[in-house]
């Protein structure tokens, strides 16, 4: 995303919160404490949130303002949450970007952040099936991170004039 980024900065990319430490690297994001994702929680901090893979993951109520100012919203959100979401942000489009198993194995084991039986996990539900709701758009991300950027740049609506 943050080389979709690069080429479009006219989009907003969202940066998460997550109850993970900013040390485990990936994605720049916040990383905060259990206790403190909660607290933001209550206090109506984020305007969708969710878990996964034992960490909380939320997107922070920032993203209105960057939304009422006209900017496209590009934020990594789960599958799970794509229903809330659409009802959150009616004019949603799901950019899905998916790898076959093989490779994303690869990948994951590749990070090391999860062990064996956890990426063993994500692999049981790499064949999700997505709600209902906005309309879904697929980069397949088997290739090189080149190919997948064009991929997504493709399907992404044409930058705003």
């Amino acid at each position: 995303m943050a080389e979709v980024k690069r080429h479009r900065p006219d989009l907003h990319l969202v940066r998460r919160v997550i109850t993970r430490p900013e040390t485990a690297g990936g994605e720049p994001f916040e990383g905060v404490s259990e206790a403190e994702f909660a607290r933001r929680k209550v206090a109506g901090d984020f305007v969708l949130d969710w878990q996964a893979h034992g960490l909380c993951y939320g997107i922070p109520r920032s993203v209105d303002r960057a939304i009422s100012e006209g900017r496209n919203v590009l934020f990594n959100g789960s599958r799970g949450i794509l229903g809330r979401a659409w009802e959150v942000f009616p004019g949603l489009t799901v950019i899905l970007v998916t790898a076959s198993v093989p490779v994303l194995a690869e990948r994951l084991a590749a990070r090391g952040r999860e062990s064996k039986q956890e990426i063993a996990r994500r692999l049981a539900r790499a064949d999700y099936q997505i709600p209902y709701g906005p309309p879904i758009r697929v980069v397949e991300n088997d290739g090189s991170l080149d190919h997948a950027v064009r991929d997504f740049l493709g399907v992404l609506q044409p930058e705003s004039v």
